[in-house]
């Protein structure tokens, strides 16, 4: 018999971040290109692609191992870094900065991460009064 596997918002949003980050550390150019933005175009974007790749690995690694009040507020940091993305993907559409398919693709995945965290969220407020 099978057992149901059960993934929630905070470990799925973590391993997310760590294999984004993988792929951005590995192989900034080819992560660039999934989301739409020319590397050729910016040469020092497999630079920035790289400290960016570091910085979600540890994020979603700290995260995924973390448990309790330190893992609700590392949810809440991951907000934060994924808000702050969100808003500068929308302020590059209106400068015209990347397509509208790149700003799109960037604002959807992070809009997407703020979400799955305010549910995490929700959900973890919703067990402790239950519990309480």
């Amino acid at each position: 018999m099978a057992v149901p596997f059960h993934l929630d918002p905070v470990t799925g949003l973590s391993l997310g971040r760590i294999v984004i980050g993988v792929g951005a550390l590995a192989a900034p150019s080819t992560t660039a290109r999934v989301f739409g933005l020319d590397p050729a175009a910016n040469p020092q974007l497999d630079y920035m692609g790289r400290m960016f790749g570091a910085r979600e690995i540890a994020l979603g690694a700290v995260t995924l191992v973390s448990r309790g009040p330190l893992r609700r507020n590392l949810t809440v940091v991951g907000i934060a870094v994924d808000g702050a993305d969100l808003a500068n993907g929308v302020i590059e559409l209106g400068q015209r900065n990347v397509t509208k398919l790149a700003s799109g693709m960037l604002v959807g995945a992070a809009a997407g991460a703020v979400g799955s965290g305010l549910l995490a969220l929700a959900r973890g407020r919703r067990r402790g009064k239950q519990a309480g």
